[in-house]
């Protein structure tokens, strides 16, 4: 059974920063693709950044030069910084070996004025 555990999540003043991590367990396949999307207030859900094959990071234009995603084995880590009021949403933690397979339960991150 896999298990993604997030943490990390919170209420920051605009500007302000947070760290979000994610530890997955229970994984008997390549987690390659392994990263974070997020879930605005009444909007859809979006990609953040990830990494597919392994290595490689993806960022959303909204996230470039502000977030940063890391990987320690099966732990994933989101750097956000310079935070924006609409950076509030629900941020969740998704794993597979080519795409978004398995999902945390998310975690909320609000940025206030």
């Amino acid at each position: 059974q896999v298990q993604l555990v997030e943490s990390g999540g919170g209420l920051v003043q605009a500007g302000g920063s947070l760290r979000l991590s994610c530890a997955a367990t229970g994984t008997t396949f390549s987690t390659s693709f392994m990263g974070w999307y997020r879930q605005p207030p009444g909007k859809q859900r979006e990609l953040v950044a990830v990494f597919t094959s392994g290595v490689i990071a993806n960022y959303a234009d909204s996230a470039k030069g502000r977030f940063t995603i890391s990987r320690v084995k099966n732990t994933v880590y989101l750097q956000m910084n310079s935070l924006k009021l609409e950076d509030t949403a629900v941020y969740y933690c998704a794993v597979g070996s080519t795409g978004p397979a398995w999902w945390g339960q998310g975690t909320q991150v609000t940025v206030s004025s």
